[in-house]
């Protein structure tokens, strides 16, 4: 099997962020289906190299539902659920009304965290506001409208919260609305795929927040200068698969590993069990990553591996 180079004494990586109800892990693309499903084999190459936990994000009532279906069916898969803000437009027109909507999402939550649940769900999430510039799936006032019912859930469910925030307009929002419900030293979170300034990640490092740091945190030179301010006790990493890679025009690419030390990846039309496919970020690709990060942050990669896994293990395993 084509895999990433053997993971150095053995180290144990976290991925917090994984995508794996997208229809490409079942080889359909744009609608059109290019290879067969290998979502088997995209954790059986995560787990021989390390990446020894994923977190499945729920993005709307129906992902949540199938992300904790995945979660149950894989060990070593957990999952969030929520409503990511471009999809709280379907709270709004839901046939049965919004409560209906909220009600079932609520209600898939309880069920899995009461007495007789499997527990798979471990956050709430993905919830938070888009980037104002980028309204066209759910206006502004729809996500405003429901943040704060979401926000609620992790109080109640006494569970980390994770986090949507683009855009230093959408930050100060955030801000504000995490102070109306009450946002204490008793919550905790995480603010996942980071991409704003120091100073919105100082802000929310005092509330002790966590920051989650894929390929979108490492496109620009200023990101690269966040990472490098990120504490120790606060940095997650993440693929966000299967987006969010690294790509030639990013600040970061110049700190990937070699070629040799990468996952192999191929055309879809050249697709085989044994390879990952060019533009699809999978959970192995948390390596490189990895690699990255310790490189812009001058530590060792086995140094940062155990911080992060000590990180996601407080946060969301504790």
């Amino acid at each position: 099997m084509a895999t990433v180079s053997p993971n150095p004494s053995s180290l144990r990586f976290a991925d917090i962020a994984v995508n794996l109800t997208d229809p490409m892990f079942q080889g359909i693309y744009h609608g059109k289906t290019r290879h067969d499903p290998d979502l088997d084999h995209v954790i059986s190459r995560a787990r021989s190299n390390g990446v020894s936990r994923m977190l499945i994000t729920g993005t709307s009532l129906s992902e949540s539902r199938a992300a904790l279906d995945l979660a149950k069916k894989y060990a070593d898969l957990h999952c969030t659920a929520g409503i990511h803000p471009t999809s709280t437009s379907e709270i709004s027109n839901h046939p049965s009304g919004p409560e209906d909507y909220l009600s079932e999402l609520r209600k898939l939550i309880a069920i899995d965290r009461g007495e007789e649940g499997a527990k798979r769900i471990i956050s709430i999430g993905e919830i938070g506001l888009e980037d104002y510039d980028r309204l066209h799936h759910s206006p502004r006032e729809t996500q405003l409208r429901y943040l704060p019912k979401l926000l609620s859930w992790a109080k109640e469910f006494n569970l980390p919260l994770f986090l949507h925030s683009r855009s230093s307009e959408a930050h100060v929002d955030l801000m504000r609305i995490l102070r109306e419900v009450g946002w204490d030293e008793s919550w905790r979170g995480v603010v996942h795929s980071f991409t704003g300034t120091k100073e919105e990640m100082h802000e929310l490092i005092e509330q002790g927040l966590y920051i989650g740091i894929n390929g979108c945190a490492l496109k620009l030179s200023q990101g690269l200068d966040v990472v490098r301010e990120i504490p120790e006790n606060r940095i997650l990493l993440e693929t966000d698969s299967p987006w969010c890679s690294i790509t030639s025009t990013h600040a970061s690419y110049p700190f990937l590993p070699p070629t040799s030390a990468q996952l192999k990846k191929v055309n879809h039309k050249s697709w085989s069990a044994d390879t990952g496919i060019k533009g699809r970020q999978e959970p192995s690709d948390l390596i490189s990553i990895a690699h990255t990060v310790a490189k812009i942050r001058g530590v060792s990669l086995e140094y940062l591996a155990r911080v992060c896994w000590e990180n996601a293990e407080r946060l969301f395993y504790s």
